[in-house]
This record gives structure tokens, C-alpha cells and sequence, in this order.
């Protein structure tokens, strides 16, 4: 079967059924009224995406009204300073475009609990955030549980963080202080732990499809071979062998994370049930972790199906219904090339993220501080396509995770590289093995000769901040310079830039002594320290690092608000430089320069066709011709 060409397309419009006709009837003429906006909208759209997935299953139909009918209680239940949130966002689609900027954090790391993020919303609003992605909150496995992105319960905070309550408390408080919220949701797996997985061990019949079982050796193996490891070193193949159901359970990521059953019709409303429940706590936005492995297909490596794009442009559609102030941010770690989908631009066209990290141009800066020349990343960004009105790229330096090194390849292949010896060289750089090396980080899952996985480490660590050294000290000074192109880069490209938590204090790696007590044999935990309270306490001291690196992203922050929080479309295009470790970008009428080599160079503007342009990266602009950069310097110009 043909799946894309048998994906029906939208209809104009859809009568309602009488199931839905009735609760319109039951709730306040105000509400019902906008929700039947709302569904004259979406309903299409979302039996568009559910009838190829579900249509064949035995009773569609009211599998389809119970979806329906679910996100409409979800609309009726939202509370009214939620409701006129959506309202507001439903008049103006670009909100999340008008400079917004970001901070991503686990919980426990910045301040304990819920009720420690929520007193640290004032630190949050100097440095001049106003997007707070927190990590895993809900009730996690015991360990090891990932981080937490094992979840147990999708309806529970993690008591050791707090309640539900906590989270409702520090939602509001921070849209009080403009600052939306983002959780993580993981769509494709659960804990072995959660009552689903638990139920399932047990034999019961309405939770054994909520998984996938194989039933013989055979089939392992036959799916094994199309398939990638995820973490090959601690957690190789996809298979865990369950005793008490005589059969092996399928897990991509860890054994006590298993995958869930999208082609189970129950899966898909039970899920999109838990995510409108979140958005009703006051989250605004969702990172839909793990994305590309929600659809198994025999004979593939079950990554980036279509099927995937429906479910999750059904997601979109549910949350335009019942929370339409909500985003949704895709975790697709891939080439740029195979991002396009998740923002509706695939085969299977359709409202889908507006929101998705551009790995692929993290992972190019840092190859491009490696090799001193921004090569790849103008490879990247020549290769970047323009997005839908309302998507966004996000951009970032750090996050929880590694370096992801094999999303470059495609790039690399066309610049004719062999793309393992280029990245193997980076991961060597940055985990300190070539000589004169300053980083300070390590590999991560790449034990076997000829293999490149990823990279693990703060900035601080990786650009060559060491904690034994003043600020003032000429190797810090260079470290430092390095921080700020990296991070002038991120806030500069466009999109949503997102602060790993730590950065803006220079922090350096998770000590020896907590990296030995931490669970599990992780090395990402390298880069998963405590806020350092020490480094904030001297974050207004004009001597040390924390003050550098904390000035300079309330700088980029007031730069970047000044000059975008007007939205509208951005055009970023590479212009060609002589100096050969220069990167020279034009945002609209504004123009980057990133010096990634360690060697001083001089641009005059006249080289641009531009006579002379203000230079933005100093509190008070000057109209300058020219420009000296030192060594891994970097400046904004504009009109």
C-alpha cells in the first residue's frame, strides 16, 4: 500500500456528530461558540492525519468522537486565565517570534524543586529570558530512569521536585513575569514501570498492544539489521527479552524504556490525553522528545515514517482545539535535510512543530572552532531551508545532551570529506587528545575504532575556561572570546536561541566526585552539573568569569530583543569573505561577523558593498568602515 498517496486530503469542512453536537450544547455559549470556530477548522485537518493511521481499526468512528469529545472537556476544563491566553495567541500566530529567547535546565540542577524554579524566576528575568525549558518533572522509573525521561506516570510531578500543584503555582507565576514554560513530553517510550508497561508484563489483554511484542529470536534479528543503536556502548539493540511474557518487548533507548504502540488506536488518544491534561496545568509549550521512532515499519530502521507526521500534525490539530497557546517544539536530532517534515514541509503537508533544534548547526560551529574555518557550518546554512510563516528554528550552543557528531554527514559528503576521519578529528579536539588541544571534554558511546557518536562537556570546558585561572589571565581571555563567538553565533542565526543552564556563569564540568556518585555509567553527566552557587554569587564581581559570561548574554539578549521583537520573516544568507576563517552572515539589513580562526583579521565594510555600518555589539553603536577582529572575535553591524 501506497501510504502517502493513499493519505485522503483535507475537506472543506465536516459536520459534527451528535456526541460532540451535545457537549457543545452542555458548556457556556461563549466557549461553545469559539470551539465551534475552532473545530469548523480543524476537524478536516484531523481526520486527515486519523484516517490513514486508525480508519481500517474496527469502530473508527467513535474512536474518532472520543479524541474529538476528549479535547473539548480539555477545552472546557481550561481555566480562564488560560482561555484568554489562547485568545490572545489565536490573534497573534507569531507571538513566540518576537525575540523570544530561552533557558533549558533540569529541575533539580537549578534550584531542588518546582518551588526553588519558581524562586528563582527574578535570576531568570535579569538575565533577560522569557522561555524556560525545564527536563523531565514527571514522575520518572527508579533509577537509572534517563534523566527522567523514563516517565512512570504522565499525570504526576516527581515527588522529590514537588506536586502538581507546585507546577501550577510556578506556571502562573511565571506568565506573570512573561516567561512561558516548556516540559518535555516523551512520546515514544514509557517506564517499564509505568502502569501501562506493568499491566502489560502481566498479561493483561487491553495493555498487551500498547507495545510491541516479538516472539522468537528469529525476529530480532531480522529487525536488527535495519536498525541504528542508540547508545551502542551501555545499551545495545532494541530488543529486551520479559520473562513472564515469554517474549521480547521492543526498547530503542534503554531496556526499562519501552516503545509504544502508535498503531494502537488507544495508544494515540491516551497520549494526546496526557498532553492537553499538561497544558491545562499552565505549560506552554512541549517538547515531543524522541519524535522520529514513533512508527515501526518491517525492513527499515523505523525512523522519520510518514505516519510519524501524522501523528504528530494530529497532536497539533488536538492542541489548536483545546490549548491554541501551546507549541510544539520537535526533537529530531537529524540532518537539516530531513527536518523539513517535521514543520509540515514533507510529503504529508500539513500544520505539524513550530519549533525544531538545528543540530545540525551546533555540531557544524563546534567542527568549525575545531579546524578554524566556519566551512561547515556555511555548508549547513546554505543548505537550511526556509521555514513555514510560524515555525522557528532553535538555535544552541549546549543542551543535556551530546554533541550528536553523524548529523554533519550529509554535509561532509558534499564537501567531498570523508565525514568519519573530520568528525573524528573534532571529537578528539574537544575531548582533549590532539596536541595543543584546550578542551576539556570526552567521547561519548564511540568505543569501536572508525566510530564517531557524539561529544560530551560544558561550553566552559570545550571553548578552554579552566577554574584554576583568573579572568584576567591571557588563556582565559582567549576561552572567553571563544564563549562569545560561540554564543554570538546562536543569538545572531535567528529562530528561538536557548541557554544551557550554567553558561551563562562559565560553568565548568560536573566535578569527578559527582560524576562517581551519579547513577549509571552515563558520561553525559559530565555536562549535567548543580548551578554553581559560588558562580552566581560573583556573577556581578567585574573580575571573574561568571561575570563576563553573565553580562555577555544579557547582552545578546537586549541586542537580540532590540532587533527582532517586532517579528516578521528573517533572511539569513552567507556572504563570501576573503579572510579564510571568517563567517560573514546578513540577517535582513543587519550583518554577523564570526572570526573562528585564532589569527586577527581586518574586514572593511566596503569588501560587502556597505560604506560604513553601526556596530551593535558595544552599548553605545558607532558608525565604523572597518573592523578589527582579534582572534575568535566577533561583531554585529547594522543600519
Amino acid at each position: 500500500m501506497n501510504f502517502v498517496g493513499a493519505c485522503p486530503p483535507p475537506q472543506a469542512s465536516e459536520s459534527v456528530s451528535p456526541s460532540v453536537s451535545d457537549f457543545l450544547q452542555s458548556i457556556p455559549p461563549a466557549r461553545a461558540t469559539r470551539l465551534r470556530e475552532r473545530l469548523e477548522r480543524e476537524l478536516p485537518r484531523l481526520r486527515r492525519c486519523l484516517d490513514p493511521l486508525y480508519g481500517q481499526t474496527p469502530c473508527f468512528d467513535s474512536f474518532f468522537d472520543t479524541v474529538v469529545l476528549n479535547a473539548l472537556a480539555s477545552a472546557e476544563r481550561r481555566d480562564a486565565e488560560l482561555w484568554q491566553l489562547d485568545l490572545r495567541r489565536e490573534a497573534d500566530p507569531a507571538w513566540h517570534q518576537r525575540g523570544l529567547s530561552g533557558y533549558c535546565t533540569y529541575v533539580d540542577k537549578l534550584a531542588g524543586t518546582l518551588a526553588g524554579v519558581q524562586q528563582r524566576i527574578g535570576y531568570l528575568r535579569e538575565l533577560g529570558v522569557n522561555y524556560l525549558h525545564l527536563l523531565p518533572f514527571l514522575k520518572a522509573g527508579s533509577a537509572p530512569n534517563d534523566g527522567g525521561f523514563a516517565v512512570a506516570s504522565f499525570d504526576e510531578v516527581e515527588p522529590a521536585l514537588g506536586t502538581l500543584a507546585d507546577l501550577r503555582s510556578l506556571c502562573r507565576a511565571l506568565r506573570q513575569s512573561d516567561i512561558s514554560l516548556c516540559s518535555d513530553f516523551v512520546l515514544n517510550h514509557v517506564s517499564h514501570e509505568h502502569a501501562w508497561a506493568r499491566a502489560a508484563r502481566a498479561g493483561d489483554p487491553r495493555y498487551l498492544p500498547y507495545f510491541h511484542w516479538l516472539a522468537s529470536e528469529a525476529e530480532v534479528q531480522a529487525r536488527e539489521q535495519h536498525l541504528v543503536q542508540i547508545f551502542p556502548a551501555t545499551a545495545p539493540g532494541n530488543f529486551t527479552w520479559i520473562a513472564e511474557r515469554q517474549a521480547w518487548v521492543w526498547t530503542t533507548f534503554y531496556p526499562y524504556q519501552w516503545d509504544l504502540n502508535y498503531a494502537h488506536p488507544a495508544v494515540f488518544a491516551d497520549m494526546a490525553a496526557a498532553l492537553l491534561n499538561l497544558a491545562n496545568q499552565g505549560v506552554d509549550a512541549f517538547r515531543l522528545d524522541s519524535t522520529g521512532f514513533l512508527w515501526k515499519r518491517a525492513e527499515t530502521n523505523c525512523m522519520n515514517q510518514p505516519e510519524v507526521h501524522l501523528i504528530v500534525q494530529a497532536l497539533r490539530s488536538l492542541c489548536a482545539i483545546a490549548a491554541p497557546g501551546v507549541l510544539l517544539k520537535a526533537e529530531a536530532i537529524m540532518p537539516t535535510q530531513d527536518l523539513p517534515p517535521y514543520f509540515g514541509l514533507g510529503p504529508v503537508a500539513g500544520p505539524e512543530c513550530h519549533l525544531a533544534y538545528h543540530s545540525s548547526l551546533m555540531a557544524a560551529s563546534w567542527v568549525a572552532l575545531t579546524e578554524e574555518s566556519p566551512q561547515l557550518i556555511e555548508e549547513v546554512l546554505r543548505n537550511t531551508p526556509e521555514l513555514p510563516v510560524g515555525a522557528s528554528w532553535l538555535s544552541y550552543v549546549r543542551c543535556h545532551d551530546d554533541i550528536g557528531w553523524n548529523v554533519l554527514r550529509p554535509e561532509l559528503l558534499a564537501l567531498g570529506a570523508d565525514p568519519v576521519a573530520r568528525l573524528d578529528r573534532a571529537a578528539a579536539f574537544l575531548a582533549g587528545e590532539t596536541p595543543g588541544s584546550y578542551a576539556r571534554g570526552a567521547r561519548f558511546q564511540a568505543s569501536a575504532p572508525g566510530t564517531v557518536h557524539g561529544s560530551n562537556g560544558m561550553t566552559a570546558a570545550l571553548v578552554g575556561l579552566r577554574p584554576d585561572l583568573p579572568a584576567d589571565h591571557p588563556e582565559q581571555q582567549k576561552a572567553l572570546r571563544r564563549l562569545e563567538l560561540m554564543m554570538s553565533l546562536c543569538f545572531f542565526v535567528g529562530g528561538l536561541p536557548l541557554i544551557y543552564m550554567g553558561d551563562e556563569l562559565g560553568q565548568d564540568n560536573t566535578s569527578a566526585a559527582e560524576m562517581h556518585a551519579r547513577q549509571g555509567a552515563d558520561g553525559r553527566e559530565l555536562h549535567r552539573p548543580y548551578l554553581d552557587e559560588k558562580s552566581l554569587a560573583s556573577r556581578h564581581q567585574a573580575a571573574t568569569v561568571a561575570a563576563h559570561a553573565f553580562s555577555l548574554l544579557q547582552r545578546l539578549n537586549r541586542q537580540r530583543r532590540a532587533r527582532l521583537s517586532l517579528g516578521g520573516p528573517i533572511r539569513l544568507q552567507v556572504l563570501a569573505s576573503r579572510h579564510p576563517g571568517l563567517l560573514v552572515l546578513q540577517r535582513n539589513q543587519e550583518v554577523g561577523l564570526f572570526n573562528f580562526s585564532a589569527t586577527p583579521c581586518r574586514l572593511h565594510l566596503s569588501e560587502l558593498g556597505k560604506p560604513a555600518l553601526q556596530n551593535l555589539s558595544q552599548e553605545e553603536s558607532q558608525t565604523v568602515a572597518s573592523v578589527h577582529l582579534e582572534g575568535h572575535g566577533c561583531v554585529w553591524l547594522g543600519a
